[in-house]
């Protein structure tokens, strides 16, 4: 039996009356319901389905199925029964998020085929953002589509926001009735054909094939706001947000750049100069600070070096990083001899350097695990892992009585 599609007659119905026309039981103990008229809009054209209660319990999911709506629903087996009448209730606001965000996609891609020639060759409706992929086909012109070009269509899709064009949805019996309106896109379908129209029919912001949910007049959808255009398998894909959606996500970013422009001391008109010159400044810090720590790595190169000779063969590092030492090894191992040991007392760790000549990995691997230790290398560099200090003197000790 074929449900009625409440949500095409009225798309503002939030609640009605219905007649459960089969129960069966769906996967994870839920219970597929059909109905024979439904407010409950299913997935599909990009739109996820609306969510809400049926005769109080919650329905967790709805996808057409052949001629027919099936409802998931979360509630005890036997509480619901063929013939049985039950209150249907959407949860409106997530209709409603899903109208703007809907018809803000319509409007944008409309104004990308009509400003550019750009064909909607995909939509993709998530959680964070939406995404539509454009293809350059109408307007050979036009061969990429660059971030000023974005920022137009974005002003030209509020625009017909701002003017609040009127959203009219026409149903169509056939391909050929369908046809006699301006469409950005062809006809796939044969019949029973859904048109959503944003403006006059004459010259149009949008027209196309769609069965999803849209308000009544552009201006409900609020705002669109593009975030990122990138090249994608020969299109490209826009990353954007409509209506309620877009405004937070407007207001996130502003509190992110007044939290920037407060940081620099700046207002939103120079702080990108100030950003800019704090990155130089940074940089050439940076410049600065890695001559110095060259100059100090080969001063201390030298000295353990010295010390070797001298038969001092453990070093102990607490300011410079692991990475430093590691850096000082390749300087100081063709001197190393039988073995130097520097310990980077933060972590607990000791590198072992030689010449070659002993084997700084197989010590490691036979001696760290001792002392709960870990690590590897090979013959003249190897690091060994600890989790306490006293552990590190220990090992320590322990090779260079091996070694004696």
């Amino acid at each position: 039996m074929k449900a009625r599609r409440l949500f095409k007659e009225d798309v503002y119905m939030k609640e009605a009356a219905a007649v459960i026309t089969s129960v069966s039981e769906a996967k994870n103990g839920m219970t597929a319901v059909t109905l024979d008229q439904t407010v409950f809009f299913p997935e599909g054209g990009g739109q996820s389905c609306d969510l809400g209660t049926l005769a109080g319990f919650p329905v967790t999911d709805v996808q057409e199925s052949a001629d027919d709506i099936v409802h998931t629903v979360d509630c005890p087996a036997g509480a619901l029964s063929e013939g049985q009448a039950v209150q249907l209730a959407i949860d409106w606001e997530r209709r409603f998020d899903n109208m703007q965000r809907h018809c803000g996609e319509h409007i944008l891609s409309g104004m990308f085929f009509r400003e550019y020639g750009g064909v909607n060759r995909g939509f993709h409706m998530g959680d964070q953002y939406m995404t539509v992929d454009i293809s350059l086909e109408a307007k050979p012109e036009f061969t990429t589509i660059t971030w000023e070009m974005a920022k137009h269509v974005e002003f030209c899709t509020n625009e017909a926001i701002w003017q609040n064009q009127p959203v009219i949805t026409r149903h169509f019996d056939t391909k050929k009735e369908a046809e006699s309106l301006p469409m950005r896109k062809a006809l796939a379908l044969e019949k029973d054909i859904t048109i959503v129209c944003v403006g006059s029919p004459e010259n149009p912001s949008d027209c196309v094939a769609c069965c999803g949910t849209h308000p009544s007049t552009a201006g409900q959808v609020g705002m669109v706001k593009i975030f990122k255009v990138e090249s994608n398998k020969g299109m490209f894909r826009i990353y954007f947000e409509a209506g309620r959606r877009a405004f937070l996500k407007y207001q996130e970013e502003m509190d992110v750049l007044n939290t920037l422009c407060t940081s620099l001391s700046a207002g939103t008109d120079d702080v990108l100069k100030k950003y800019q010159t704090q990155i130089d400044k940074n940089k050439e810090v940076r410049t600065q600070l890695y001559l110095l720590k060259k100059d100090v790595l080969a001063k201390e190169a030298a000295h353990i070096i010295e010390d070797y000779s001298r038969g001092i063969n453990v070093h102990r590092y607490s300011v410079l990083s692991l990475d430093d030492l590691v850096s000082l090894t390749r300087e100081i191992g063709p001197h190393a001899g039988k073995i130097a040991f520097l310990v980077h007392e933060p972590t607990f760790t000791v590198l072992l350097v030689s010449d070659g000549k002993t084997d700084c990995g197989k010590l490691v691997k036979d001696n760290a695990q001792i002392y709960n230790g870990k690590g590897g290398g090979n013959k003249t560099m190897a690091r060994a892992i600890f989790t306490k200090s006293e552990y590190v003197d220990t090992f320590i000790d322990l090779i260079e009585k091996h070694l004696r």
